[in-house]
């Protein structure tokens, strides 16, 4: 059951938390001992809370996830988790993360109440509404970024980072609404409802105004924000936020991936090589220079 439940918490959707970085890294903080450790636990609690969403989700979903083509494997729809212990195993994590969080900070114990209404919201009712499921999922993220926000004593955090948070997780959202039509193709409606309020083409106008916005808005950040380099040379990172996001496109478009982002992520090596070097860059203009 352990090993069922673990699988249920979904621990390769983990990756999506690493936002909650963001304040540390873009406030200069990541060398500052108390704040990275502040940081690191806020992080392990929101992944907490993620895979508590993530049992409510299944827990939702697990008459329709029986007759997805993959997603009846889950541990909760193919009967090896049970029902009863998920719900007992899930209250007792979102009762853990809420004690803790509010000893790390009341703040932040505030910003993880409103991401699991929200996504509780988004789990019994509003994932079946075309658009606003997509902003949901994107507001998850923004929530993310103001958690790490309320961990630390910020100094010059950019609101900027706001705006691209936001517009990449919409971009990658709808990736994966796009992925999901394309692979269950004319059973889509019946395995998510939602799926019903978009076409391919729809989407794909989504998408590509999406992810010109993002890169629109990102380049804005590198030169405009306060805290940046008056020597502008954050513009050097934008090239490989320009490759990922074409990469990640490649992906959806040519082979058909996507459904999963953290799938990508975790094993697709040009996006990962992408990322890494926009990091390491970010960090070295932030850091040393």
């Amino acid at each position: 059951m352990l090993t069922a439940l673990i699988k249920t918490m979904r621990p390769r959707q983990w990756t999506k938390n690493i936002f909650i970085f963001a304040a540390l890294v873009f406030d200069k903080q990541l060398f500052i001992p108390l704040s990275f450790v502040r940081t690191l636990a806020g992080f392990a609690l929101f992944c907490l809370i993620s895979s508590c969403v993530y049992i409510v989700n299944d827990l939702a979903d697990v008459e329709a996830d029986r007759r997805h083509p993959e997603k009846k494997y889950r541990p909760i729809p193919s009967g090896v988790l049970s029902v009863r212990a998920a719900w007992a195993w899930g209250s007792f994590i979102a009762l853990f993360v809420f004690v803790a969080s509010y000893f790390l900070a009341p703040t932040f114990c505030l910003v993880v109440a409103i991401y699991f209404v929200l996504n509780l919201a988004y789990s019994l009712r509003l994932k079946h509404v075309p658009i606003l499921d997509v902003l949901l999922i994107a507001a998850g993220f923004v929530l993310r970024v103001a958690a790490g926000v309320t961990l630390i004593r910020v100094e010059r955090f950019s609101p900027w980072l706001y705006i691209v948070m936001f517009l990449l997780s919409l971009f990658l959202g709808f990736g994966k609404r796009r992925a999901e039509l394309a692979l269950l193709a004319q059973d889509a409606g019946s395995h998510r409802k939602v799926l019903d309020g978009y076409t391919l083409s729809l989407l794909d106008q989504y998408i590509l105004i999406v992810s010109a916005t993002t890169i629109v808005a990102y380049s804005l950040y590198t030169f405009s924000a306060p805290n940046v380099p008056e020597n502008h040379s954050l513009m050097l990172t934008i090239p490989f936020m320009v490759y990922s996001i074409f990469r990640y496109l490649y992906l959806v478009e040519v082979e058909h991936a996507g459904g999963a982002p953290e799938d990508v992520l975790l094993s697709d090596r040009p996006f990962q090589l992408s990322m890494a070097l926009w990091a390491a860059s970010v960090v070295v203009i932030f850091y040393f220079v």
